[in-house]
């Protein structure tokens, strides 16, 4: 498959992926309303955004010719993390739709995380993250805790049973940990898998 080939599958892949998060979105306000500030609240949807977003630069890069560049890696790299934490998150230990029609949550939590896992080991336009710079999968996983754990002792919205204020704060801060370690433990992976050559498109990687 040919450069040009692999954008446009990324562009509509992550345009599918919009189209999904919508019609997730329609769902809940039918179901009984949902405000978007809560349906995005959820780290699922929002890492699924922003992994679209980043397969749909990545995509019109490659489509305008130019090599794509080391920060876009980077970013492409912390999104990749992010959805295989959500992965492995809820397929271990929260399975089930919850109030997301089946098929939504098959795709945001399954079938994407495992393209976009796959896109990442396959296709080789992407440079070895360099090791210092693991911690930039932190920032923005913590960034959303910070901002969940305030909503819990203000509004008393969470989007996770397991953040909930009530369920005290030794149960709160052995679950935060266990997230950030299995954060770190999946950023290691993906920096690791970088240095993998792929089998496509290694020439297309600006290093």
């Amino acid at each position: 498959m040919t450069a040009r080939r692999f954008a446009v599958v990324r562009i509509t892949a992550g345009l599918l992926i919009i189209a999904v998060l919508g019609y997730g979105y329609g769902a809940q306000v039918e179901a009984g309303g949902s405000s978007p500030f809560d349906y995005f609240g959820y780290f699922t949807n929002q890492t699924n955004l922003l992994a679209s977003v980043v397969l749909i630069i990545t995509g019109t890069v490659v489509l305008t010719g130019r090599r794509i560049p080391v920060w876009l890696s980077n970013v492409r790299g912390v999104a990749t993390t992010c959805l295989l934490v959500v992965a492995v998150i809820y397929n271990l230990l929260i399975p089930g739709a919850g109030s997301a029609p089946p098929v939504v949550s098959a795709i945001l939590h399954i079938a994407f995380p495992l393209v976009v896992a796959l896109d990442w080991l396959l296709v080789g336009d992407r440079r070895p993250l360099a090791w210092p710079r693991l911690w930039l999968v932190v920032p923005y996983p913590l960034l959303w805790l910070l901002v969940v754990l305030v909503r819990g002792v203000t509004d008393g919205w969470v989007p996770y049973g397991f953040l909930l204020p009530e369920r005290g704060l030794v149960s709160l801060g052995v679950h935060v940990v266990a997230l950030l370690g299995t954060l770190l433990a999946a950023g290691a992976l993906v920096w690791a898998a970088s240095r993998s050559p792929g089998l496509w498109l290694r020439a297309h990687v600006d290093w």
